[in-house]
């Protein structure tokens, strides 16, 4: 096998590191399980940003290291995969799968696009459909596949105004992207992100918590972001003409049916969909763990009376390669913590620098992070273990850090390997779609702005929502 000239300089760095943690005489008050945790970390994060292995393989063979020289317990390592994230994420892609096979997301699209009238309107309302998305689809890859479809729909019916085309191609998954944070679900680092928040302090955000965090600043983001990638893309003469999509020439070019009376499958299946989210919304009412709620769900929509989808059709939608990364990862994410590799790490960062300074860190490493790192899971497994062991050190509240890197670490549009969705997009053979030029162009104004919008949701409106800065 032939190495690239990226991985032998990661492996350059991991040896180096791992030997310089082997001395003993280097780093001292660093314990033994400490220093192997943190080769292991080292080993894994080289691994993920130089090599093409499977993401998933390197980290379980991760946890398995950390299980087997008993840096962590077998109960630990395999009790993440009974976490209560796991099963959340689990019955929302069977929900998910059951959404997809009666076609609402097709009606819902129509529904908002044929209203538009002129380009804006279009990029709007196209914009806060795909926001509502993140409430039926869980992870962006999920919702990339489900959008993809009524984008082809758009383009055959724009075929005629190329630059409009291109515009849509870059704004869908432009707001997948930013729009994931409204939702627990909408991104498996998030999952990763409650998890180790638990681990590390106890503190536990629920669905509505991070719904009520989330929405605002994914609403904010995505609508300044269409109006960014709306301007950067097109010229004022493509914006001057008029829009007007029907909903029969959109399904011209749909498989699934988009006009017409609703089935009583979709019926059931948009009640059912409403009565979950209902139900996540209001857990401080009813107490009923988010996962509890997502398994009743599951369980009607693969029903064989009331259902939509057999059980069996719907688990081979479930990603279970990014299920075993979660819970290798969390693992890894106990190992740091439990070991006092993390506390260590950040032991030496200054603690007289103000809040905001520390959190304008956080957010611009966990921005560019996935220049290094592509796997948005894999930024979080990294980064948020640290940032809540410095937050701790620095008198931040370790809730609001790690929100803040979670949130940050969903700018990912730099390049077309940058994430999944803008792969998909990029890839589109037949239809006109953005270049490597588009993207960075976009993303040298789009950066900044996500940057500077999570942080001014950290320090002024999460406060507000009861998120404080402080601890």
């Amino acid at each position: 096998m032939t190495l690239n000239p990226r991985a032998i300089t990661a492996l350059c760095v991991a040896l180096t590191l791992c030997a310089l943690l082997a001395l003993p005489g280097n780093f001292p008050g660093l314990g033994a399980d400490a220093r192997f945790t943190l080769a292991v970390f080292v080993l894994a994060t080289c691994a993920w940003i130089g090599t093409s292995i499977d993401d998933t393989y390197i980290a379980l063979g991760a946890a398995l290291a950390l299980t087997v020289t008993g840096v962590i317990s077998n109960d630990t390592l395999f009790g993440t995969l009974g976490d209560s994230t796991v099963w959340l994420l689990i019955c929302a892609f069977v929900l998910a799968a059951a959404v997809t096979r009666t076609g609402l997301a097709g009606r819902a699209a129509v529904f908002l696009v044929s209203g538009a009238r002129t380009v804006r309107q279009l990029v709007h309302l196209t914009t806060a459909a795909l926001v509502v998305t993140a409430f039926a689809v869980p992870a962006t890859s999920g919702r990339a596949a489900l959008a993809l479809p009524v984008f082809l729909a758009l383009a055959k019916v724009l075929a005629d105004r190329k630059r409009l085309v291109v515009m849509l191609a870059l704004l869908f998954p432009t707001v997948i992207l930013l729009s994931a944070v409204a939702t627990l679900i909408g991104a498996g680092a998030h999952l990763i992100t409650v998890s180790v928040l638990f681990e590390a302090t106890g503190q536990h955000i629920g669905f509505t918590e991070w719904l009520l965090l989330g929405l605002p600043l994914a609403v904010t983001s995505s609508h300044l972001a269409a109006e960014l990638v709306l301007l950067t893309t097109t010229r004022r003469a493509d914006r001057r003409g008029p829009v007007h999509i029907t909903a029969e020439q959109i399904q011209e070019h749909s498989e699934q049916p988009v006009t017409g009376p609703w089935t009583q499958a979709e019926k059931r299946c948009a009640l059912l969909l409403a009565t979950v989210v209902l139900l996540w919304c209001s857990e401080p009412l009813h107490h009923l763990p988010p996962a509890i709620v997502a398994l009743i769900g599951a369980v009607v929509a693969s029903s064989p009376a009331l259902g939509t989808v057999r059980l069996k059709d719907a688990l081979k939608t479930v990603p279970w390669s990014l299920l075993l990364f979660m819970a290798a990862t969390m693992a890894m994410g106990v190992a740091l913590a439990d070991s006092g590799a993390a506390k260590w790490l950040v032991s030496g960062l200054p603690t007289g620098e103000p809040p905001v300074v520390f959190l304008a860190l956080v957010i611009a490493i966990s921005t560019a992070a996935h220049l290094v790192l592509q796997s948005r899971s894999a930024r979080s497994s990294v980064l948020v273990p640290l940032v809540v062991a410095a937050s701790v050190g620095v008198g931040v509240n370790p809730v609001a850090a790690a929100l803040a890197s979670t949130a940050a670490a969903g700018f990912c549009h730099t390049l077309p390997a940058s994430a999944k969705p803008v792969t998909l997009f990029s890839q589109l053979p037949g239809t006109p779609t953005y270049t490597p030029r588009d993207l960075l162009r976009l993303s040298a104004f789009l950066a900044p702005l996500t940057a500077a919008l999570v942080l001014l949701f950290a320090v002024a409106v999460w406060p507000l929502l009861g998120v404080s800065v402080t601890r």
